[in-house]
């Protein structure tokens, strides 16, 4: 797992400063992903910042230095995307990023939890 120490760096310590949000770091998705009241907020992968926001921002975002819509099996995934360096390269910039993650995180549904030991259901 390589992700940048640096900007993993920046937002725990941008994170921390935050007393109302209960953080966590999990190594997840090939980065460093920092769950926000148990929720996937922002993850570190490689030199990028993967963020979870409002879906209805996309068109807004896309416009945004260093954007990346995230694909999975060739499909755009609502919600996601990442942000190159060159559009977390200021404090204003990262700050900016992690501000819209943390709004959507407040209505973000939580992923449900596998029960330890679950075998998947055959239907």
């Amino acid at each position: 797992m390589a992700y940048s120490k640096v900007l993993a760096e920046s937002v725990r310590k941008y994170l921390s400063g935050l007393r109302e949000f209960r953080v966590e770091e999990k190594t997840m998705m090939g980065g460093l992903a920092f769950m926000v009241n148990g929720k996937m907020c922002v993850n570190v992968s490689d030199e990028n910042l993967m963020c979870r926001v409002d879906p209805a921002l996309r068109e807004e975002l896309s416009r945004r230095t260093g954007y990346q819509p995230m694909v999975m099996k060739g499909r755009v995934l609502d919600g996601y995307c990442y942000i190159g360096p060159e559009g977390t390269g200021t404090e204003r910039e990262l700050s900016y990023w992690l501000e819209l993650c943390l709004d959507y995180n407040k209505h973000a549904k939580a992923s449900v939890k596998k029960k330890k030991g679950a075998k998947p259901q055959n239907r």
